[in-house]
């Protein structure tokens, strides 16, 4: 297994500003506002999956057409300004309907902060199964019945055991402090946070000894944040930056 001094030296290489520039991350920190910083996290979130090369170049075109004016762009959201826009298998009535709900959440029950306050306030643990079901139930109660199979790959059912891994990343990016992370999320502490776990980081953290599970799920992620949390039980999450150095120093 990778050391303490190890394993710190990389997060401490890698947690640094110049991390942004190629990671989704980038969107929410063209922003200074705390409401446009979250929903331009979201929307990031439910598209940073497959190539980072085309995904993000598909945010780029995505927050074009929101005029880099996140909260406005929810708020009025209007289908017809989608036009086609799709990525892989989000497909633009994929994304309208996201945004209609995102659209209700803000103009209605208190935005993204306070739906994931509340499915906090529930559990107080992100391994109960309460905590993304509560999240996820408030867009399926509000889709259509028709809504297609891209709405459930982008928001996805915790029930299937998933390891949840864009909204995992989407709360690190929510609640850890700068200089890469926000930090503007403060009803729930850094040592509560999951692992954002992917193929990559599934297989760079079994090379470095902290992963057994051979299945990329959640029991996977609760497996590897309790290891994580050996290392530093107060922000077990800040070894993301320590998965992506270790496999890049390997690439």
């Amino acid at each position: 297994m990778i050391s303490q001094v190890e394993i710190d030296e990389l997060a401490r290489k890698f947690e640094v500003e110049s991390f942004i520039s190629a990671d989704p991350i980038q969107f929410p920190h063209r922003f200074s506002a705390k409401k446009d910083i979250e929903i331009a996290g979201f929307i990031s979130s439910l598209v940073a999956y497959g190539s980072r090369k085309v995904f993000n170049k598909k945010l780029d075109a995505l927050f074009s057409i929101t005029e880099n004016e996140p909260l406005n762009f929810i708020e009025n959201f209007d289908e017809k300004i989608l036009g086609d826009f799709n990525y892989r298998f989000g497909k633009s009535e994929d994304f309208a309907q996201i945004f209609n709900i995102m659209k209700t959440l803000y103009t209605k029950d208190g935005g993204l902060e306070g739906l994931f306050k509340f499915a906090y306030d529930k559990t107080e643990d992100l391994t109960d199964p309460n905590f993304f079901k509560t999240v996820t139930d408030y867009f399926y109660s509000r889709c259509s019945k028709d809504v297609g199979q891209g709405f459930y790959f982008m928001i996805p059912n915790p029930s299937n055991g998933g390891a949840m891994k864009r909204m995992n990343m989407f709360l690190r990016w929510m609640v850890r402090k700068p200089p890469v992370d926000f930090g503007i999320w403060e009803f729930m502490p850094t040592s509560k946070l999951l692992i954002p776990l992917d193929v990559h980081v599934a297989r760079v953290t079994r090379e470095m000894g902290l992963l057994t599970r051979k299945s990329n799920d959640f029991k996977a992620v609760v497996e590897l944040t309790e290891t994580l949390r050996t290392f530093d039980p107060n922000d077990p999450v800040k070894y993301d930056f320590a998965t992506f150095g270790y496999g890049v120093a390997r690439s």
